[in-house]
């Protein structure tokens, strides 16, 4: 009964949603892509302007990420309950209406300015993004043949690479060419809420006019509404609680790369930049603004990656791709942490290459075959985001650690030039053998695990 259950879902799914027109709508939810992207990416450089501005060492600036992401663990099933209530495009509409508000509150934020209010519009603007994963990375994993779901929903998060590529290069220009530099505290502030305030809050507000006048097509297969009984549950799954954790595992092993590479990068054996300054600290302080910069060819690592795995996976199985990528992010991140230079630089860059199909090659592994579940199913694996609140934040105090203990003379109040980070990065080496392990037995479904049972017996 079970498998049948399983094969009737996936084919009311199939037939529902391979058709041909969903072209525009692909495109116009590809916008939303783009967008949390580039908010997101703005965390790496919000962190060395915390650091500066409100002297903070490096596990405390990362409470950033952790704000940030603690959001998906707390509003994930309340979304997916938003959904259930009011279908998906009104769900899009509420997620962005809540991330204008958010973005607003940086203009407060800023000018006190306040860390807790930062800490604050942080974790509201999550919110609200929380809301467009749920409802975004499902509808367009469905929004056509299931077969090609991967590759479908790698092509979108390309775009949103695409965003994380062009902000932190934009955001490093405005605020922390002030902020770490020297200088002008008051013309950082002002970097913050023109980015926020003027320009995001502006492009929110057009994207959900956009979204209410756009009519988007329904997904009734992959739709549960409150109140509708169905003889199934998400943990009888077990790729969605592997897949869970994989998820979690992976955000956390890439936030905590991006957080930390303007710090790494800025070390005197990684970068070598600002080497005309003599004073260690200063020349540390000086190197950040330059490291920072750095941040978008890892994001644009992640972007061409998906690019070329929207490709590669209409050809090969996803699991696989999924696991040639662990293998190669976890060799790469390991060679950074036992050489330094340029070659420590440029391994722990080409990582964002192979991060590149994890989302979506997970997402769609884990909600695979849950039909009328799928907005349940997308719940439960936004919530498991939350690894980018916790182990970016372990890597900052395993750093910080290291630092205290061992480079105590590299240290000048809050600001610390060891080499704590770059033993730290161990940490998401480690991370990355799990989502090998989810890619080999635990992405399975249901109609794989139970017609291997049935040859063996």
């Amino acid at each position: 009964m079970a498998i049948a259950s399983v094969k009737s879902s996936t084919l009311t799914q199939s037939t529902d949603t391979s058709r041909t027109g969903y072209g525009p709508a692909l495109a116009v939810l590809t916008t939303l892509f783009f967008i949390w992207g580039s908010l997101t990416s703005l965390n790496d450089v919000l962190i060395p302007f915390a650091q500066h501005v409100f002297s903070l060492r490096l596990a405390a600036s990362m409470l950033i990420q952790t704000a940030f992401f603690s959001a998906y663990f707390l509003f994930s099933v309340p979304a997916a309950k938003i959904i259930d209530w009011i279908g998906y495009k009104r769900a899009i509409i509420v997620g962005l209406s809540t991330m204008v508000v958010a973005c607003l509150l940086f203009y407060p934020a800023a000018r006190i300015p306040s860390f807790p209010f930062f800490l604050t519009a942080l974790m509201i603007l999550a919110a609200g993004i929380t809301v467009l994963q749920v409802a975004a990375n499902p509808y367009v994993a469905v929004l056509g043949r299931p077969e090609t779901a991967s590759s479908r929903l790698n092509l979108t998060q390309a775009f949103n690479s695409l965003g994380t590529t062009v902000f932190p290069w934009i955001g490093a220009r405005l605020i922390l060419g002030q902020s770490v530099k020297a200088a002008s505290e008051a013309a950082s502030q002002d970097a913050v809420v023109k980015l926020y305030v003027y320009f995001f809050a502006l492009v929110l507000v057009l994207l959900a006019i956009l979204f209410a006048v756009f009519r988007l097509p329904k997904m009734e297969a992959a739709e549960h509404h409150i109140g509708e009984k169905i003889n199934d549950s998400v943990w009888k799954h077990p790729n969605l609680p592997y897949g869970a954790i994989a998820i979690f595992v992976y955000v956390g092993a890439e936030v905590a790369i991006g957080s930390s590479i303007a710090n790494y990068l800025a070390l005197s054996d990684i970068g070598h930049f600002a080497t005309d300054v003599a004073d260690p600290a200063a020349r540390y302080r000086a190197a950040l603004a330059i490291a920072a910069q750095y941040i978008s060819f890892y994001w644009g690592g992640a972007m061409v990656g998906r690019f070329i795995g929207s490709a590669v996976l209409q050809k090969i199985r996803t699991s696989r791709v999924l696991a040639f990528c662990a293998i190669m992010a976890a060799l790469l991140v390991t060679v950074s942490v036992l050489t330094s230079g340029t070659v420590a630089m440029w391994s722990i860059l080409a990582v964002g290459l192979f991060n590149s199909i994890m989302f979506p090659c997970i997402f769609t592994s884990g909600i695979a075959e849950l039909g009328q579940l799928t907005g349940d199913a997308s719940g439960v694996l936004n919530m498991a985001i939350v690894g980018g609140a916790v182990i970016p934040w372990i890597v900052g105090k395993v750093g910080d650690l290291i630092n205290r203990s061992s480079y105590p003379s590299m240290t000048q109040g809050q600001t610390s030039w060891g080499q704590g980070i770059h033993y730290a990065l161990l940490i998401p080496a480690v991370c990355y053998l799990y989502i090998l392990f989810y890619a080999v037995s635990g992405s399975r479904p249901n109609s794989e695990r139970y017609g291997r049972a049935e040859a063996r017996s």
